[in-house]
């Protein structure tokens, strides 16, 4: 996920702090193996639930917008890196998609909520609109951010508010899920994670809009590249100020609307779509107030030396998110050491901080004596097979 094209050391820790945020979602959520502990004091019992809902408030469905909106910005990043060179990178970034299916699917054996083959596919839709000027661009980013399927589905409940609905078809997967996830058969494990717990994720994705969000978040962060928002100077401080009291402004009545909804409509075929289209506008909007608060600290200078110690990470940004899947599921699925059974939310925050903190000086150390991750490495060498490899 990291670029060999120029550098910004500030999207490096935004990435790294995207890492970070995963790490611990990921893990207060015992990597999707849900399991309460019971018989838990009632301190600890009230105290997990203040920890996962923060966690949530703050990092649900944020850190892999802002992954996302990352993703369009290296894609700017590279096309532009060989543009220059009188290159269509187009051609070649379609393989290198191909490449990071690849590495998903392997990913996904360890933990089936993987983002990577989600982002390999949905990434083609940056090689048709890579043309399109600025204006079409933003157009097509701001259908796409409306969620237009829900606004259909949304339509079709108007006109028929009292017809029953089923449960989401993602549930039918989910609920299996820890059969083989609590179970100590490692190849168990890896089967379902690659077939249901994949079909699952599909589905999961479709039903709360993560789809059309995602596609429009890559197309945002191409013309974030465009407009080099993330470059240093007054101009982008600027805008990072503008964009914090807007998104804050916008976050405000839509997580007001989110959290009352349930109270207000009473219809579950209207609740559903709509519940849906305001999520994915509040996360939108919370993802970029932390964005802005994140720029305006980094290049301000009021924070810029505690945040650059996690640009090894985001440089690192594809081994880290492989090997906290590899190390989370031994922790805690049945086949390693079944932590699950014992951890709640705050312990697992806690284990999570700490992994989070181990990968940060390891990335660091590993950079120090290598230019890139060794996943970084490998996709970097098989993008470029057969070809002039850029330095």
């Amino acid at each position: 996920m990291g670029s060999t094209a120029q550098r910004l050391d500030v999207v490096d820790a935004l990435r790294g702090f995207a890492i970070v945020s995963i790490m611990l979602l990921h893990n207060i959520e015992h990597f999707d193996l849900y399991y309460v502990v019971p018989d838990a004091p009632a301190w600890l019992a009230a105290l997990d639930k203040v920890v996962w809902e923060c966690a949530f408030f703050l990092f649900g469905g944020k850190s892999y917008a802002i992954f996302a909106l990352l993703f369009g910005l290296t894609f700017h990043l590279q096309s532009q890196a060989r543009k220059e060179r009188g290159e269509d990178f187009r051609a070649r970034y379609g393989w290198r998609l191909l490449i990071l299916f690849g590495f998903g699917m392997l990913n996904s054996m360890f933990f089936h909520g993987d983002i990577l083959t989600i982002y390999a596919v949905l990434g083609l839709c940056l090689l048709p609109v890579a043309r399109m000027g600025d204006g079409a661009v933003l157009a097509l980013a701001a259908i796409l951010m409306l969620q237009p399927y829900e606004a259909l589905v949304l339509a079709d409940a108007l006109r028929h508010p009292d017809v029953k609905i089923g449960d989401p078809v993602s549930w039918r997967y989910f609920g299996r899920i820890n059969d083989y996830l609590m179970g100590d058969s490692i190849l168990r494990a890896w089967a379902g994670n690659l077939t249901n717990g994949k079909l699952a994720v599909i589905h999961w994705s479709w039903e709360t809009g993560r789809v059309f969000q995602i596609l429009s978040l890559f197309m945002l962060g191409m013309l974030a590249g465009r407009r080099g928002l993330f470059a240093a100077g007054p101009d982008t401080l600027r805008f990072w100020r503008r964009t914090l009291a807007a998104a804050t402004l916008l976050f405000l009545p839509l997580y007001t609307i989110r959290t009352l909804l349930p109270d207000w409509v009473a219809s579950a075929a209207l609740r559903r779509p709509l519940a849906t289209i305001v999520a994915s506008w509040s996360n939108f909007a919370f993802m970029l107030v932390l964005v802005a608060c994140f720029v305006l600290l980094y290049q301000g200078g009021a924070a810029t030396r505690v945040l650059r110690v996690l640009a090894p990470l985001g440089r690192m940004s594809l081994t880290s998110y492989f090997t906290q899947s590899v190390i989370g599921s031994f922790i805690y699925y049945g086949f390693g050491l079944g932590l699950y059974k014992v951890t709640g939310a705050t312990l697992c925050l806690m284990i999570g901080a700490l992994l989070a903190a181990l990968q940060c000086a390891f990335c660091a150390w590993w950079l120090r004596r290598h230019a890139q991750g060794p996943l970084e490495h490998l996709w970097h060498r098989a993008t470029w097979i057969s070809a002039r490899q850029p330095a």
